[in-house]
């Protein structure tokens, strides 16, 4: 399987959704861009803030999307057909309501798991065929209770163990974007001491 050209983190924009637990996977293309030292551009007919990014000897674009959540595939489906990168060549990061906080993994292809941005990419695309890094935010206990608990911000200690694991993540990203996920699921997935 080739490496990735392409990682796409879901989130809203907007200093108001900045801190919530639905822009987890926003942290992620955040933390890569900040180790990478590059800056993310907006532009507004790819719907992203961007940048290019060195990762482990290969290039790769990083994109934010500044659409909200469930307008997400707009601007998935520009950053792919603008750059000419084939689906199973992205990774879409997104916040993971079925992991507790600060859990990741690495999945390839599936459904969207009631997550609208997955939702709204799956639609455009038509298939699932695309990896994904799921960021663990727990769970509010009630499906009722969902809603507030994406759009809120995570409390001290799972706002930390969130970002502990957007860490993991950006230290093994590395393996994936070179194409060996399984190096990078077996690091990602095996429990942090």
């Amino acid at each position: 399987m080739s490496g990735l050209k392409l990682i796409v983190g879901l989130g809203n924009p907007g200093p108001e959704y900045a801190q919530t637990r639905h822009n987890a996977g926003a942290w992620f293309v955040e933390s890569l861009a900040e180790s990478a030292a590059v800056r993310l551009g907006r532009d507004a007919k790819l719907h992203a803030e961007l940048g290019k990014a060195g990762i482990n000897g290969h290039n790769v674009w990083l994109a934010r999307p500044t659409t909200f959540m469930n307008h997400s595939g707009r601007a998935v489906i520009a950053l792919l057909n603008y750059y000419r990168i084939e689906p199973e060549q992205m990774l879409v990061a997104h916040d993971e309501l079925d992991l507790p906080a600060g859990t990741v993994r690495l999945k390839f292809d599936g459904g969207h798991g009631g997550q609208n941005g997955l939702r709204d990419i799956i639609g455009q695309l038509g298939h699932g065929r695309f990896h994904r890094l799921r960021v663990g935010i727990g769970h509010p206990g009630h499906k009722d209770r969902v809603t507030g608990w994406v759009l809120g911000r995570p409390g001290q200690d799972d706002e930390r163990a969130i970002r502990d694991g957007v860490d993991a993540a950006r230290n093994e990203i590395g393996l994936a974007v070179a194409g060996d996920f399984e190096a990078a699921m077996r690091r990602l997935h095996t429990p942090r001491t």
